[in-house]
């Protein structure tokens, strides 16, 4: 039996086994759904298979075994694949090893089918591992694409973020530059303390996720004090900046342990912030905090159109957003580059917690953050 008309023939079998592996060798795939997980790669073995037997020159041979073939006249299921798996939070490594498991898999499942490796299966072998490589460079290229054009909306939402708050500034100096009646203005004070305020935690948050990407991490240090008193005082902040916007706490009156006060103050700054402006005015915010013996659960739950299945992968990326239709324009935060869910995320994570997230129409958005009683005193960084 000829490889392509294997391939052909037994697509079902391959992806099973490619599925396997993902799912244990892939940490995006762990939480894929089977249809996530096959996007496109029927078409693409399919796809292998009738290249194998058109005929093709030896230079087209060779161009296709470099990844150096011409570009294709439609857009191919390969490069479709390769964006998609960027937007769910596989890097580069985790694509190729994708193409690297698909190959393995159609090669050792035919193998075991025929007798006698000849000259013949020899060939049938150097023709699907040129389509292999070909399919590798359309995904890898329109991955690459796609995190370019990634990179550019970052800036060009930077400078957007920037420019506002800058303006206001502006503004605010001129005034400020005229006193009546030996008063100062009191309005003028307040928009450019709160505009400051607003292109530092944009500075601060940039300044984070370049440490994180330097492989630094996150510093926290946790010392004894109330996390109950610290959530009380985040929800007090988050209400006062939203003033027409409901929020509900349900925290238990004390809970001492060790924590980064500043850092932890971000987390649910973050949460809550992210919970207002994506959750639906018609519904309140709820912060809940709850000990027990192992630890304290933090929750902040809103109501509203739930993340999309896809987005549940990369939510906690960075410079990833997830628009939503709910929040009112004047209600979205100063700050909106994506980093604010990254960041909360590496905060828990050098507390030794965890953050989760689940969604649904019926029960809402809820953000679950997991802190350990007692973790590490002493300094430590929370690695990326």
């Amino acid at each position: 039996m000829r490889l392509s008309e294997f391939i052909t023939n037994n697509v079902e079998l391959i992806l099973v086994e490619w599925e396997t592996f993902a799912r244990t060798m892939i940490p995006p795939a762990e939480t894929m759904s089977v249809a996530e997980l096959r996007d496109h790669a029927h078409e693409i073995l399919i796809t292998i298979a009738d290249e194998m037997d058109s005929s093709q020159s030896e230079d087209e041979r060779e161009a296709k075994s470099k990844g150096l073939a011409g570009p294709r006249i439609q857009r191919t299921s390969a490069a479709v694949h390769g964006t998609l798996r960027q937007r769910v939070g596989f890097d580069l490594t985790q694509l190729s090893a994708e193409y690297r498991a698909l190959r393995a898999s159609v090669l050792r499942l035919w193998m075991a089918r025929i007798g006698t490796v000849d000259s013949t299966v020899l060939e049938e072998v150097i023709r699907f591992n040129e389509g292999i490589d070909q399919s590798l460079a359309d995904a890898m290229r329109a991955y690459s694409e796609h995190m370019a054009n990634s990179r550019d909306t970052f800036l060009a939402v930077l400078g957007h973020d920037l420019r506002s708050p800058l303006g206001a500034l502006s503004s605010c100096v001129h005034l400020l530059g005229h006193v009546v009646d030996g008063k100062p203005n009191e309005r003028a004070l307040r928009i450019a303390r709160q505009s400051i305020t607003s292109i530092s935690e944009m500075i601060t948050d940039l300044l984070e996720y370049t440490r994180t990407r330097l492989g630094r991490g996150i510093e926290v240090t946790p010392k004894r004090g109330d996390l109950s008193a610290l959530c009380r005082e985040a929800f007090d902040q988050v209400c006062a900046a939203y003033p027409l916007r409901k929020l509900e706490a349900d925290i238990a009156p004390a809970v001492t342990m060790n924590f980064d006060a500043p850092r932890m103050r971000q987390v649910l700054s973050n949460l809550l912030n992210n919970a207002v402006q994506h959750g639906d005015p018609a519904f309140p915010v709820m912060l809940a905090a709850s000990p027990d013996e192992q630890g304290v659960t933090l929750v902040v739950r809103n109501r509203g159109t739930p993340i999309p299945p896809d987005a549940m992968q990369v939510i906690f990326n960075p410079l990833v957003q997830v628009a939503s239709k709910e929040s009112e324009p004047h209600e979205r935060p100063a700050t909106s580059l994506g980093l604010g869910l990254f960041i909360a995320r590496e905060i828990v994570k050098g507390h030794e917690g965890t953050v989760t997230v689940t969604s649904s129409a019926k029960e809402g958005t809820s953000f679950v953050v997991r802190l350990p009683i007692a973790p590490r005193e002493s300094a430590c960084l929370a690695e990326p």
